[in-house]
């Protein structure tokens, strides 16, 4: 019988071995996905019409090492007054513009913006100059949302990540409404994920 011993301990040792590389894979796995992407509940309404209280997004960390934030992009960040504090909030003016609302009209550059995106324009007046490594982001409900109008600009090294995808509730599952705004003629459309 020792023959018999002998093929119960190689199965043994065998069966040890895909343990240990299972569970090895499935921390690989498990650290791989929360370094590329992070999860956050929407908490308020300063995102309305688009995201809404109670939603929860999953966030590209990823994406900004490979491109820079762009205006439209919606994005979660550390509130620059206290880093515990994560929000979430619309790119408008990126490093070199200066952003310019009055009586709730957005312009960039001089240029004005159509927003399709908010529910109203915002009842406040203000210019602000965006300077390297600094962006200033509002919340598409722009008469309910703490953001750059009211705080000043978002420092680049506050950034998260960019808002991708909806999961829960499970009704409202889909793609962040991202938009790309177009300068030349003052429109801001949906944008490819």
């Amino acid at each position: 019988m020792p023959n018999g011993a002998a093929v119960e301990t190689a199965a043994g040792r065998f069966l040890f071995r895909e343990i240990v590389e299972t569970l090895l894979l499935t921390v690989l796995i498990f650290w791989s996905v929360n370094a590329a992407t992070g999860r956050f509940r929407i908490d308020g309404s300063s995102m309305e019409p688009n995201l809404h209280n109670g939603q929860y997004i999953i966030i590209n960390k990823l994406v900004y090492d490979l491109r820079a934030p762009q205006r439209g992009d919606v994005v979660v960040f550390q509130y620059p007054h206290d880093p515990s504090r994560d929000f979430i909030k619309r790119i408008i003016g990126v490093p070199g513009d200066q952003v310019t609302i009055e009586r709730g009209t957005m312009y960039i550059n001089g240029k004005k913006v159509e927003e399709p995106y908010i529910g109203q324009p915002g009842s406040y007046s203000g210019s602000w100059e965006v300077m390297p490594g600094e962006y200033f982001v509002l919340g598409d409900n722009r008469n309910n949302s703490s953001d750059s109008h009211s705080w000043g600009v978002l420092p680049a090294e506050n950034m998260i990540g960019r808002a991708w995808v909806i999961y829960w509730p499970f009704k409202d599952w889909g793609p962040v409404p991202h938009y790309v705004f177009d300068l030349r003629s003052g429109t801001a459309q949906t944008a490819n994920q």
